[in-house]
């Protein structure tokens, strides 16, 4: 069956503290200096990551004491709430849709605890129907951006005619742990930041715009331990594998393959890859994986440098540049392959096609 569900419109958010990356690595090596890493090698470390600047939901002085869980949750719920509304909003603005009209709305989020969930929290205040489906999603780490994408596709087929808003809200920093000197923990300090991204889709009518295509997801087997969170008294803390470059240059194609084929497309069918930048080591090994040229994922690298990796949003930081380069230039792919890596470990695709 043919999908026909239209994506009407993307839009993104972000907190509006700017952390300057220079200034970061000197408040990593005042926290960290000597206990985990050589300050020479933290200063490296912030450098190399590709990230110019990043956003947080607090200035950077906060996150320079350790904050019990208690009160990184309550910040969560604040301004991820506020994020939620400010890209839900601009999302249907763009789309030129009415918010009581939305059917359902998908949230995905990994990075906080919030029950009821987001949108029960800030869809009143948006103008949601009391009616809209509601169904939020935990987990999904950096994957949640095109897997949420494909769960609000599927709903808005499910529900010809129905518009389904999917809103993605992220905020990695409160994850960072002063009181913690691990290798794992300094790394995630210098890559991670905060923001949100939503999209509007309807299926059955006569829309225009990019195409929801195939879908599809791809699990290695025994990589649990490769990104995820794990939690102890004081709340979240990262954990993510210093190898995952070298798997994804090595075992990214498995799951790039495995879609393509499952969809009935070729590697020359795909005009352009849209993928999640997890970070600046990353892009490269997923370039090579892929057999496309270095330097090719030129949009990710920019969304990398400007607001750092904030997880399930950052890929559709990425789509929005994207299609906005495409209509000024007025020459649409004929179709887009989003692709993102998340917690399990996964690789997960959504085909757009013009």
């Amino acid at each position: 069956m043919t999908n026909t569900t239209v994506l009407l419109s993307v839009a993104t958010a972000a907190p509006a503290h700017v952390i300057d990356q220079d200034q970061a690595a000197e408040y990593a090596v005042d926290l960290f200096g000597g206990k985990v890493f050589r300050e020479h090698h933290i200063r490296s470390l912030f450098a190399n990551t590709g990230i110019r600047t990043r956003r947080a939901v607090r200035p950077i002085e906060w996150y320079g004491v350790p904050h019990p869980w208690e009160e990184r949750n309550a910040v969560y719920l604040d301004e991820a709430e506020r994020l939620w509304l400010e890209a839900a909003r601009e999302a249907l603005r763009r789309a030129d849709v009415d918010p009581k009209d939305v059917g359902a709305v998908v949230t995905v989020s990994s990075t906080g605890i919030a029950t009821p969930s987001l949108e029960a929290r800030a869809g009143p205040v948006l103008g949601l129907s009391p009616e809209a489906m509601r169904t939020p999603v935990f987990g999904l780490g950096c994957g949640g951006g095109v897997t949420g994408l494909s769960i609000a596709a599927r709903l808005a087929e499910a529900r010809p005619g129905s518009v389904v808003l999917l809103v993605v809200v992220e905020l990695c920093t409160l994850s960072m742990r002063p009181d913690e000197p691990s290798k794992m923990n300094v790394v995630a300090t210098a890559l991670f930041g905060d923001g949100a991204a939503a999209a509007v889709l309807r299926a059955g009518g006569e829309d225009e715009g990019p195409r929801i295509g195939a879908t599809g997801e791809h699990l290695w087997p025994e990589t649990l331990d490769i990104m995820g969170w794990r939690v102890d008294p004081a709340g979240f803390g990262v954990v993510l594998d210093a190898r995952l470059p070298d798997f994804v240059r090595k075992r990214f194609a498995d799951g790039s393959a495995g879609f393509l084929k499952g969809a009935g497309l070729e590697l020359a069918d795909v005009d352009r890859f849209v993928c999640h930048p997890g970070g600046a080591k990353v892009l490269p090994a997923i370039e090579a994986s892929l057999g496309i040229e270095q330097g090719a994922l030129d949009s990710e690298r920019e969304v990398l440098s400007e607001f750092g990796n904030m997880s399930a949003p950052t890929v559709l930081f990425v789509l929005d540049r994207v299609l906005a380069a495409q209509s000024a230039a007025k020459a649409a792919a004929r179709r887009l392959v989003m692709a993102a890596l998340g917690p399990g470990f996964t690789a997960t695709f959504v085909a757009l096609e013009a």
